[in-house]
């Protein structure tokens, strides 16, 4: 068990209702980035059912143990989508994953594992567009499955769900 994740292990999203617009919120260190308010209006990045199984939980310290992303309930072979405009930067494993990352305007950059990509490194992607599918390699969820999505501006960890068009809502699965 990760102590730095809340008791639950599975949460939900309630569809969107308000617009984003929280100002940068730093967690810990100057390091981490809770949200933004001059963030582009982004989707979420699967078809599965908006649910969300860790949420972003940043380290109080640059090095320190966290969870620099969310991650989200996702079916193997699904697609995974562009959750906003930008080019691939990157496609290949890591720590014996497949990643693709994609490089959004305004310095932002997107990672999403385990995620067989579709599309070509240098390619122009536009939101919503198919860039990958999620892998059976196991990951943040194993033995379930799940996708692992980062953002970043520079080295500082912002959380995604932050930057998706609308209010996102946590609530416990019962």
């Amino acid at each position: 068990a990760d102590p730095a994740r809340p008791p639950s292990d599975v949460m939900s999203v309630v569809s969107p209702v308000m617009s984003v617009g929280s100002p940068a919120a730093p967690f810990g260190s100057p390091g981490v980035v809770g949200a933004m308010s001059s963030a582009p209006r982004w989707v979420w990045p699967s078809d599965a059912p908006q649910t969300v199984v860790h949420p972003f939980a940043p380290p109080s310290t640059r090095w320190g143990s966290g969870h620099r992303g969310v991650d989200l309930a996702a079916v193997v072979g699904g697609p995974i989508r562009a959750p906003a405009d930008g080019q691939v930067a990157f496609s290949g494993m890591v720590a014996g994953r497949p990643v693709v990352v994609i490089a959004h305007p305004g310095g932002l950059r997107s990672t999403f594992e385990p995620v067989s990509a579709t599309v070509s490194v240098g390619a122009l992607v536009r939101q919503g567009e198919v860039i990958g599918l999620l892998s059976a390699q196991p990951g943040h969820c194993a033995p379930a499955s799940c996708l692992h999505w980062g953002v970043l501006r520079g080295e500082v960890y912002l959380d995604p769900l932050s930057l998706i068009s609308g209010r996102v809502v946590l609530l416990p699965v019962r």
